[in-house]
């Protein structure tokens, strides 16, 4: 993916934090590339602060950091499959706690919420900031106020992301939250745009409605998946 989005006019990429690919290996993959890194907040500081170094350590000293997806819950798609809740009791089911499986969720778990990601704060993103030698980009805002927020806790970018909109049911689209974001940053910071780009009238939108520029997911993996390196290069210059 980098050698193809490095080979399309030396597109920035954003290595996710999951890599299934080591960063190391990949930050070498193509010479004269521009790597960036994707980061969950890790709620241990010392943690935190051992991961950052090491990716600066790399050459990768600019840092997104992702703040959406407090919420991981599949439902439609695992339905649509026919997966879903463990089967318990005679009658089988979603239920918790009918005597065929373990007890019932308490708490956040309730809600298909863990408590993974439940702690973040501004104070983290605060002592983030010192860490981060480069830009720090947040990614995940969806309302205005965090965008004002995120300004003043030292962020040099956002993106406007729901994550692909796979992971929190009825959360609200990018591009209907877009403006007023766009708005309420009033060109102090660039402001990013992504979920959901398929096509270079996408990127129109985005554009028109106040976005510095877009980021793609999904679409330049599916150029990845049939032609390797080609196949992501073409996916990135088309659009």
């Amino acid at each position: 993916m980098f050698k193809g989005a490095t080979a399309a006019s030396n597109t920035l990429m954003i290595i996710a934090s999951g890599s299934s690919i080591p960063v190391a290996k990949v930050a070498v993959a193509a010479p004269g590339g521009t790597l960036w890194e994707q980061f969950y907040p890790i709620e241990d500081l010392t943690v935190t602060q051992r991961a950052i170094d090491n990716y600066q350590n790399l050459g990768l000293t600019n840092i997104m950091v992702t703040v959406d997806q407090q919420a991981s819950y599949y439902e439609r798609d695992e339905l649509d499959r026919h997966f879903g809740g463990r089967v318990g009791g005679a009658g089988g089911g979603f239920g918790a706690g009918d005597g065929g499986g373990a007890a019932a969720p308490t708490g956040a778990a309730r809600y298909r919420v863990t408590g993974r990601r439940l702690w973040y704060s501004w104070q983290y993103i605060d002592a983030l900031r010192k860490m981060v030698k480069g830009k720090m980009l947040i990614k995940g805002i969806l309302d205005p106020e965090d965008a004002k927020l995120a300004i003043e806790h030292g962020a040099d970018a956002i993106t406007v992301s729901n994550h692909g909109g796979r992971s929190m049911d009825y959360g609200p689209s990018t591009l209907e939250v877009l403006p007023e974001i766009v708005a309420a940053v009033n060109d102090r910071i660039p402001v990013l745009f992504d979920s959901g780009i398929r096509r270079g009238a996408d990127i129109f939108k985005a554009l028109a409605l106040g976005a510095s520029g877009v980021q793609i997911g999904r679409a330049a993996r599916w150029g990845l998946a049939a032609f390797g390196t080609a196949g992501a290069q073409r996916v990135i210059e088309i659009l």
